[in-house]
């Protein structure tokens, strides 16, 4: 009996000792692991989880992709600035594995470190960037099928991460003349990455959507109007849409010019004006989207998947143009799209983090170089300046460079460089 009674305790000893080693503490919990829960449909429109486009190419091409470092110095840069979740445009290139690896390494460095990714597919029609007319009708299937199929892999590969996927970049809307391509080819591959999804081959949170002009979305021109656009909008998980108030200063200047009560203002304040006008006029393009889906799809959500604001232009958009373009100008339209879109519970992809200049290579002033919040050499732009007062920045660097505000911080000198519409003419 004594013996029983022996081996009885010995094995409800090792028992509570196998219990209390597997059953997890309070100690052992990393906090890392409830963010792997985080899903697309509790990230987007939460503004604690600010959006931005992001490519880290330092030169005028793209032969030299931006190193694993580099990449990381540009997540903290990021990362210090509220941003959470990046859009990227392609799986071809080098950049997004070393982006997704940035990032994996970064969260085992610390594990509250948070950074998610819309992972971007690039999509041709057939003769796309050739010599032979562009074939609007047909696409590039081994290229698109290619882009697509890394793209599964990639999702697959860091699924903690990718949390959305978007087939093609304004690849519906009619002046992307080099290589747009009709709705039915997105929605093609849209519906093959959903059937995915139904078959356990991706996570069946992870949302598909496409990233295109607001006009291709169904806003403004009817000319858009069709059942595959109809079918597109109830494939995708939701739609991402851009607006580039910017461009219409030049295209569709309805809103920009000055009333003649603002000739007297200040500039600072007479920028602010015609600011507010440039984000009412991105506002109505949002809505026009919105009505049209919601004739479709009630419960579809809205994101922003692109906007931005120049700080230099030579050309449409300069000093002989609209003259929109300054630091002034895109530092105050960031101040309002974000506020804008965080108090709608809108996603807003803000075109881009840092400037890049293989964009325009044969022309360094070309506006297209200069969207970033952030110069190549990591100076932050206006923007950005009141994080610099801060201390966000503090011990962080772009490229061996100190994080600093252009202009050396006085914005006198900022003013000297901005210019003024003359009247609006509506």
């Amino acid at each position: 009996m004594l013996k029983l009674r022996i081996i009885y305790s010995f094995l409800l000893l090792l028992t509570v000792i196998i219990v209390s080693c597997s059953a997890p503490t309070s100690k052992n919990k990393n906090p890392k692991n409830l963010k792997l829960t985080k899903t697309a449909a509790q990230i987007l429109g939460d503004s604690n989880y600010l959006a931005i486009c992001y490519g880290g190419y330092r030169n005028d091409t793209r032969d030299t992709q931006p190193s694993l470092a580099q990449i990381k110095e540009d997540m903290k840069l990021l990362n210090a600035i509220g941003i959470k979740v990046l859009r990227t445009y392609n799986t071809k290139l080098k950049e997004i594995e070393n982006i997704l690896e940035s990032i994996t390494e970064l969260q085992k460095e610390d594990s509250n470190f948070e950074m998610f990714v819309m992972l971007g597919t690039w999509i041709d029609c057939e003769n796309a960037w050739t010599k032979r007319p562009p074939n609007h009708e047909k696409e590039n299937e081994v290229a698109n099928a290619a882009e697509i199929q890394r793209a599964v892999d990639l999702a697959n590969k860091y699924p903690s991460i990718v949390k959305m996927i978007s087939v093609g970049n304004e690849a519906r809307v009619k002046w992307a003349t080099a290589y747009f391509v009709q709705p039915n080819i997105i929605l093609k591959w849209v519906n093959y990455l959903q059937n995915l999804k139904k078959e356990n081959k991706l996570d069946k949170n992870l949302w598909i959507t496409s990233s295109d002009n607001f006009a291709s979305w169904g806003g403004g021109d009817t000319i858009y109007h069709c059942k595959n656009l109809e079918k597109l909008i109830q494939a995708v998980d939701f739609v991402s849409i851009h607006t580039y108030p910017v461009l219409d200063t030049h295209y569709d200047p309805e809103f920009w010019g000055r009333l003649k009560s603002e000739f007297q203002l200040p500039k600072s304040e007479a920028v602010e004006m015609l600011i507010q006008r440039a984000v009412r006029f991105a506002e109505k393009q949002y809505t026009s989207v919105l009505k049209y889906i919601r004739r479709i799809d009630s419960t579809k959500q809205i994101h922003i998947g692109e906007t931005g604001w120049a700080s230099s232009s030579d050309g449409y958009f300069g000093t002989d143009g609209s003259k929109a373009c300054d630091e002034l100008k895109a530092g105050v339209y960031y101040k309002l799209m974000r506020k804008w879109t965080n108090e709608s519970k809108i996603s807003c992809f803000y075109f881009e983090a840092f400037d890049e200049k293989w964009k325009a290579a044969s022309n360094i002033n070309d506006a297209e170089n200069h969207f970033g919040l952030f110069t190549i050499d990591g100076h932050a732009k206006f923007g950005l300046w009141h994080l610099v007062d801060k201390g966000v920045f503090k011990e962080l660097k772009r490229d061996g460079n100190t994080i600093v505000k252009t202009y050396k911080g006085k914005k006198e000198d900022l003013l000297k460089t901005v210019e003024l519409p003359q009247l609006l003419k509506n």
